[in-house]
């Protein structure tokens, strides 16, 4: 629910309302863009007492927010929000490239690729820390020493860092080195760790589950907004169908239907997607195509020789010509890459 105040209301106007929200039991929230005018109401139960708050001195309306997820939803904020990630920004009619290694094996490897996705124009860097594998035999990831290393890495090429950050203990730690934290689909509904991130200062990346609806992900979004973090990007990475032709079908309805409901931004990884290196292109293409503001890839200098997932990382004159090709979609449908 959304209490708008008339413009000329007073300071203790608006006050007094956030008051009366505040002994109803709820808790007031600015909504954003509109100058304090606009008074959201969030609570763990449903929000009884309209009437109450209309009758309240200063006040023009009361709107109600059907959507269940509430902060995430066109109704709390109409314009789209940008975020900011060190120079970067995701979202509104941009198109922005993240790219780095899947796993972060050694500083010669990560920093060669940061200066390589750098010079083709990347805005993030990203790179895996700690490794939610599948199997347990499979490389781990080097944890706080990947964090080093893609700290110098980041700060050797001026490119802000993304990295996931896997379970609650280590979130204190990953925010020390990374610039934005990354919640990977495995975890997308993991509500202490969303609860956690929702208190740090860091921006999100939040990537959609292997079988999590559109609803599902927006939820899972609201609960670190609910916990105070505004600065949340949603990431369309394909979800598990019967095709065998890709590891995971990339769902590029998604991104339209998302935009429809929500102000958040989306990027898309067509890496995990696609599984094979050939493939990542087009789902690039499509995914910007179909609205997406961002497009996250991984790149590796010897792929052969990757410690994790080398057939779906791209070699340094790959990622050259996505750059250059997603460029063209986007400037074709009058966005900016």
């Amino acid at each position: 629910m959304i209490v708008v105040m008339n413009p000329e209301s007073s300071p203790e106007q608006i006050e007094d309302v956030k008051s009366a929200v505040i002994k109803q039991g709820y808790t007031p929230r600015p909504v954003p863009g509109t100058q304090g005018q606009w008074i959201g109401i969030i609570g763990e139960k449903p929000i009884r007492g309209r009437r109450h708050f209309e009758s309240l001195s200063g006040v023009k309306q009361v709107v109600e927010i059907s959507s269940p997820f509430k902060l995430a939803s066109r109704e709390w904020r109409q314009q789209d929000t940008i975020i900011s990630v060190g120079d970067a920004r995701i979202g509104g009619d941009r198109v922005v490239f993240i790219a780095g290694p899947c796993s972060v094996e050694n500083l010669e490897q990560t920093l060669s690729v940061a200066k390589i996705v750098q010079a083709a124009g990347a805005s993030l860097l990203r790179g895996g820390a700690y490794k939610p594998r599948t199997s347990p035999y499979s490389f781990q990831g080097l944890g706080l020493e990947g964090l080093k290393i893609l700290r110098q890495a980041g700060d050797a090429t001026g490119l802000p860092i993304v990295t996931e950050v896997m379970d609650t203990e280590t979130v204190g730690l990953v925010e020390e080195y990374a610039d934005m934290l990354q919640v990977g689909s495995r975890n997308m509904q993991n509500f202490s760790l969303l609860k956690k991130v929702g208190k740090s200062k860091k921006p999100i990346l939040l990537k959609r589950g292997l079988a999590a609806t559109v609803q599902e992900t927006l939820l899972a979004a609201e609960y670190i907004l609910n916990a105070g973090n505004e600065k949340v990007v949603l990431c369309e990475r394909g979800v598990r169908t019967v095709s065998d032709h890709t590891r995971f079908t990339l769902d590029v309805s998604a991104i339209p239907a998302i935009q429809r409901l929500s102000h958040l931004p989306v990027i898309v990884d067509p890496s995990h997607a696609a599984g094979k290196r050939q493939s990542v292109l087009p789902l690039a293409l499509a995914g910007v195509a179909a609205g997406a503001q961002g497009v996250m890839v991984e790149v590796h200098p010897d792929p052969a020789k990757a410690l994790s997932d080398g057939p779906q990382q791209l070699l340094p004159d790959d990622f050259q010509n996505l750059v250059e090709q997603v460029r063209k979609v986007a400037l074709a449908i009058g966005r900016k890459a």
